[in-house]
């Protein structure tokens, strides 16, 4: 199967070369052609698999517990300043 990658290209607004217009072309007919493979393999006895390790979900319950006071926690930082972590600003030059 062939797919015009040019026109795929143009609706998603990315710029490509005839390069990579010919090798993304060339990529996707693969994939397409393997995907017609797997739809001819009979899959009509075959249960579908959810979960291959037979593990369910394992979540902690939901309690209050002890935890960290203020201080254990801030015991480490490089930088503290009013009981608050100091950290590089993200929008300015710190």
């Amino acid at each position: 199967m062939k797919i015009d990658v040019s026109h795929v290209a143009k609706l998603a607004n990315l710029p490509l070369t005839s390069e990579e217009e010919e090798k993304y072309s060339e990529q996707l007919s693969k994939i397409l052609e393997y995907i017609d493979q797997l739809n001819s393999v009979d899959t009509l006895n075959v249960e579908p698999t959810f979960n291959v390790s037979e593990q369910e979900n394992l979540i902690a319950e939901d309690k209050a517990r002890e935890c960290l006071s203020q201080e254990d926690v801030l015991s480490n930082a490089s930088q503290k300043r009013d009981a608050l972590f100091v950290t590089k600003g993200v929008f300015e030059n710190e």
